[in-house]
């Protein structure tokens, strides 16, 4: 403690970041501060911990600081910093289950209604996101039902006049592709069906129940059914109107709980009014309860992308809020207010939230538990049983693909704390020999990894474990590398698929751990993914060559649109069993090309 009294005598009264490191010196926490000497000293000399907080500064052997100009830098620097160390203590959000929402771009001579499930600050309107049991294909159905707009995304010339689809035979589109619609008029039923989807509803159903009543008088009973499926749909939506709140309220609302150990947020997102449905997160985290922990996980929800709402609620005050609003206004274009509510219907809308929150803290410990088990305690696992000399946070596992040594490749998967980090996976084209030998080709990809270990380390940091696919004799190779190279402080060992048998560099016999144990499950998974991302890069190597090979020699296709081609179809397979129509509407394949094509793959025998 000698080290750290004398650092913490010294600290700066800035605001700014502080960085704490453990006794190997990862980084296991990042926080932003006011102001640095008196928060950075309250983890030391607060009496009041929670037993979280206890736990890591039992770990902590040193700490850095930056100093920032502002609050508001200082919380920009630490969403940076925690991005890229994802330090263990931190409030880490994984890939939650993102939600559809529907956009229109108005800048289209003739918009139309796409599902999409990220948000861009391309001009768009955005509308959503649709959870809670509402389902955006039945809104987007509704829409072309009753307002007709267009639910294809084909590009329109407006000198050139085609025949109309199915759909405007089926009254789900008046086609402006066939000019039977004026563009005033389309931008009409555009506008209508936006009201629609900003809490409208009574136009759309009256709309509907005029359609209906018109088939069923018609005898287009299929079409009237349709009508009243649609119907049953938009009284869902109307359900989810809470009738207290005012139309334009655009808020999410935040409400935690906590046990002492694990810690739950629920968040309920409300939108024109409408309760949308929420969102539940659990953590093995300090506890959530105070407003420090509340204000990184908003920063760390809100990526730049996101749905920002107008509001953010909680029961609790959320710390900085200033800074955070000075944030979002910097880095999303938009103002936040950040209510700490006591009474009225938001409060409703809190308490909602909290019981929420509370109810899935007691489901959520059996689950945080368990995936404990299968990752970070499955990695302070292995280093005893394996005898490691480095806890195994980031492991890297490689595996080679080949047939016959044609399109030899590799993969490299990176996960950690036993989760798989997908930014950071490689593919390695297997450049130096000709044929299969399974042996240099992990040795020629373990040489250029750990080379690049030293030109760029920043995309390629120093593993704590590489894992090869393999048994001794793969494991033997790659060994020779890491002697090449003069690597001593990479733990390396080799896992073989047939009895899953652990090779290690100081033992002749393989170590067998039982079948039902975390610790070879989780090195199965790493494994498994290995041979996974291996195999799918196998596929389009071999994909484009076969396509090259076929497509040769067809006037007017180049490396360009053969890319675009697959991109549209993923493999030959799908270009072998698309139509003309289907080729045609790749970008820069016309009609004498999708008929070349056509003809081309008849010859071959292949269609």
């Amino acid at each position: 403690m000698g080290v750290l009294e004398d650092k913490l005598k010294h600290l700066p009264e800035n605001p700014g970041v502080y960085v704490m490191l453990d006794g190997e010196g990862q980084i296991i926490y990042v926080g932003k501060a006011k102001n640095l000497k008196n928060r950075v000293r309250q983890y030391f000399f607060n009496s009041v911990k929670t037993e979280k907080v206890m736990a890591m500064v039992k770990n902590i052997a040193d700490f850095y600081y930056i100093i920032a100009p502002s609050e508001i830098d200082a919380l920009s620097l630490e969403n940076n910093l925690i991005k890229k160390h994802k330090p263990r203590y931190n409030i880490l959000l994984k890939d939650d289950k993102t939600y559809p929402y529907l956009k229109v771009d108005l800048k289209e001579p003739f918009p139309t209604f796409k599902i999409t499930r990220k948000i861009k600050k391309d001009g768009a309107k955005y509308f959503g996101p649709f959870m809670g049991g509402v389902s955006v294909r039945d809104v987007l159905q509704i829409i072309n039902l009753a307002y007709q707009v267009r639910p294809c995304d084909k590009k329109l010339n407006p000198h050139k006049c085609v025949k109309p689809c199915l759909n405007y035979h089926i009254k789900k589109c008046f086609a402006p592709c066939a000019n039977l619609i004026s563009a005033e008029d389309y931008l009409e039923r555009v506008n209508k069906a936006m009201d629609f989807l900003s809490g409208e509803t009574l136009e759309t159903e009256k709309l509907l129940k005029e359609k209906m009543q018109d088939s069923a008088l018609n005898e287009e009973f299929e079409l009237a059914l349709k009508y009243r499926e649609n119907l049953a749909s938009l009284e869902k939506i109307k359900l989810k109107r809470i009738t207290a709140l005012n139309k334009f309220i655009n808020a999410d609302v935040i409400a935690t709980a906590s046990n002492g150990i694990y810690s739950t947020v629920s968040l309920l997102v409300v939108r024109n009014g409408r309760m949308l449905g929420g969102k539940n997160f659990a953590f093995e985290s300090a506890t959530l309860t105070d407003g420090d922990a509340l204000s990184e996980f908003v920063l760390r929800y809100y990526k730049q992308d996101s749905d920002i709402p107008d509001e953010i609620i909680s029961a609790v005050e959320i710390t900085s809020f200033d800074a955070l609003s000075d944030y979002f206004k910097q880095n999303n274009g938009k103002k936040v207010n950040f209510l700490c509510v006591k009474q009225g219907i938001r409060k409703q809308l809190a308490d909602m939230a909290e019981v929420n929150a509370h109810e899935h803290l007691e489901t959520a410990v059996d689950k945080i538990k368990h995936k404990n088990d299968m990752t970070v305690t499955a990695c302070k696992a292995l280093k005893d049983k394996l005898l490691l000399n480095n806890y195994p946070k980031r492991m890297e596992c490689y595996d080679i693909s080949n047939i016959s040594g044609v399109d030899k490749v590799g993969s490299m998967v990176v996960f950690i704390d036993g989760q798989p980090e997908f930014d950071s996976y490689r593919r390695f084209k297997i450049k130096t020999f000709e044929g299969a030998d399974d042996f240099r080709a992990h040795q020629e990809m373990m040489e250029r990894r750990l080379e690049r270990l030293l030109t760029d380390p920043e995309k390629f940091p120093k593993p704590d474990l590489i894992i090869i696919d393999g048994g001794k004799g793969q494991l033997s190779a790659v060994k020779e590398i890491f002697d090449n190279k003069g690597v001593c402080d990479i733990d390396l060992i080799a896992l073989a698929e047939k009895n899953e048998e652990i090779y290690l560099l100081d033992k002749k016999e393989p170590v067998i751990l039982e079948k039902r144990d975390y610790c070879l499950k989780m090195l199965q998974r790493i494994r498994d993914e290995a041979h996974r991302f291996a195999i799918t890069y196998h596929r389009t190597l071999r994909g484009k060559r076969a396509l090259s090979s076929v497509l040769d020699h067809i006037k007017g296709l180049g490396k360009i649109k053969k890319r675009a081609l697959l991109e549209k179809f993923k493999d030959l397979s799908g270009i072998i069993s698309a139509t003309e129509e289907q080729l045609k509407t790749v970008d820069g394949i016309g009609e004498v090309q999708a008929k070349a094509i056509i003809d081309k793959l008849t010859k071959e025998g292949l269609k």
